[in-house]
């Protein structure tokens, strides 16, 4: 066993390396809505890629989890999803339709940027989210329009799949109290601290090779994120 691999199992080395994770790199995140929600918590995320079902479950082992997508988009992880839903873009609000009040959270991390229907995928999230339950959802900036082009996606159109415009943050907000919403959190760029600072450290070299780094997306603020708790 190697000194790094000795100092990973010591508990309080591990609860200081997840609080400061936690208090300044992921705050406001997908990562702390699921840490509030409970164990058994039933959540549907839409636009599942990237290993979200493994990741969640990892977090939320006993969670009921269910996934919906245009396809398995890049899952190198286990899928470990207790529903896994495939359907076109055309049926996408159709599918998430189909569940009314039901969800402790519903997740939407840069998706709704790729739906062909927009306000009717945004429409049938709403209505997924039981009472007193959780929506969480991320999309690129409407500044992004004039950010630089990038290896990765910087600049909106950089991305061929993202369909029209960026979303409308303040419609969104709208929309979401008039629909008995509390808007926990919100903000139009995300730029956290030190991710921002992260992300200035390695500006240059992203300038200069024309591709997203780690922290590129937080310098520049390129992420919306509204997370809203359903009140009735």
């Amino acid at each position: 066993m190697t000194i790094r691999d000795a100092l990973k199992k010591i508990p309080y080395l591990v609860l200081i390396k997840k609080t400061i994770r936690s208090y300044f790199f992921i705050r406001h995140r997908k990562e702390n809505l699921l840490c509030t929600l409970k164990s058994d918590a039933k959540i549907l995320d839409v636009g599942c890629g990237n290993n979200s079902p493994y990741y969640t479950k990892q977090l939320l082992p006993n969670c009921n989890y269910t996934g919906l997508d245009i396809g398995d988009y890049n899952q190198t992880k286990p899928i470990s999803a207790d529903a896994y839903i495939v359907t076109s873009p055309e049926r996408f609000a159709e599918e998430i339709g189909k569940f009314k009040n039901e969800f402790d959270a519903v997740i939407s991390t840069h998706n709704i940027e790729h739906c062909n229907d927009r306000d009717g995928v945004l429409d049938a999230m709403i209505d997924a989210v039981k009472p007193n339950a959780f929506l969480y959802i991320t999309f690129p900036c409407e500044d992004s329009i004039n950010f630089p082009n990038r290896y990765g996606t910087l600049n909106y159109y950089d991305d061929g799949t993202h369909q029209g415009k960026p979303p409308d943050f303040n419609s969104i907000i709208k929309k979401l109290q008039m629909k008995d919403f509390s808007i926990i959190y919100s903000t139009k760029n995300y730029k956290p601290f030190f991710p921002w600072f992260l992300g200035m450290l390695q500006e240059r070299k992203s300038r200069l090779e024309k591709k997203n780094y780690p922290y590129t997306w937080a310098y520049y603020g390129f992420e919306s994120i509204i997370y809203a708790k359903k009140i009735r």
